[in-house]
């Protein structure tokens, strides 16, 4: 397959007619016609529909523009980096975590990092898990702080867990469920429920209710902002799944109150999670435990809860 000719059918698609597209491309139209003629005839499939009102992908030519578009899109960044690797300090930090983290345990290990390291530039990222894991495959981060699931999903990667946390349940503290001594996660289900966009909190909820037969809320709203979580969840009925750290706050000035629920299901690692082929710095290291130790410090104090629920405990899962 040659890959000019594969750039060239991406523009055509995109613009919707060889004339537009040859210009685009600053070739001839008849040129840029038959080389689109002869790339078809090279993979033996029709590519593209020629009519009077321009020019469309068939269904071969659609599955074959997704990977031309990819394609296009890694050879793009490859450019860019190639082109600021000069510019860009050797000393340089680029870090990736998750939302969950950046209320508190991130800021509080750059403040204390950055006590020894005044100079270096650091750069912080916020994504959701998978797209964490996609940039750093990427080259675009030096190393992503997020859970260790979803660890072996793709290649070359190392990790190092550093702490672990505690998920809460979490609701305002006039929600109705909190009238009831003994009210499970199966009895929570019929609330709404605001989660983070594909993560642990979605699957982890399933398995629990799972567990007590119940299938998830009727009613779900999706993000991956932890911000607009703890705003829906303190302004109505709505329940949610976040770490202690990151709703510690908000629980100590009564904007939210956690249900007590406990187990080893409510518990996550977090890891640092690097390439293989480009290990941590040192001023890298230096940075992961910092945020090491306020992890542990953060993570392990528990938010202030009821007595024990007779049927909600997830000790028995």
């Amino acid at each position: 397959m040659d890959p000019r000719k594969l750039l060239y059918f991406a523009t055509v698609v995109e613009h919707g007619s060889f004339k537009k597209a040859a210009k685009h491309l600053n070739i001839s139209q008849p040129a840029l016609s038959t080389s689109m003629d002869r790339f078809e005839r090279s993979l033996g499939e029709r590519l593209l529909d020629r009519g009077p009102s321009g020019v469309s992908p068939t269904p071969a030519g659609d599955i074959l523009y997704a990977h031309a578009r990819l394609i296009r899109e890694e050879l793009t960044l490859a450019e860019r980096r190639v082109a600021t690797h000069e510019h860009q300090p050797d000393d340089m930090v680029v870090v990736g975590t998750l939302p969950s983290l950046i209320a508190n345990i991130i800021p509080s290990a750059v403040c204390r990092w950055r006590t020894r390291h005044p100079g270096p530039t650091l750069r912080v990222i916020e994504k959701i898990q998978l797209e964490l894991l996609i940039s750093l495959v990427r080259g675009e981060l030096d190393f992503i702080i997020a859970q260790t699931e979803w660890y072996g999903f793709m290649e070359g990667l190392r990790q190092r867990v550093l702490f672990r946390d505690r998920l809460y349940v979490l609701g305002r503290p006039g929600h109705p469920a909190f009238e009831r001594d003994d009210v499970t996660l199966g009895d929570l289900a019929r609330y709404p429920w605001v989660i983070q966009m594909i993560g642990r909190q979605r699957s982890l909820l399933e398995k629990l209710l799972a567990q007590e037969q119940v299938g998830m809320p009727a009613s779900l709203t999706e993000c991956g902002s932890v911000n607009f979580l703890k705003s829906i969840v303190a302004g109505s009925d709505s329940l949610a799944m976040l770490p202690g750290s990151a709703v510690d706050a908000d629980v100590h000035a009564g904007k939210l109150r956690p249900f007590n629920f406990n187990g080893p299901l409510f518990h996550r690692d977090i890891a640092v999670i690097y390439r293989d082929e480009a290990p941590l710095s040192q001023t890298s290291k230096e940075l992961v435990e910092a945020v090491a130790n306020a992890g542990l410090k953060l993570a392990s104090a528990s938010l202030a809860t009821d007595p024990p629920n007779t049927g909600g405990s997830a000790d028995d899962l």
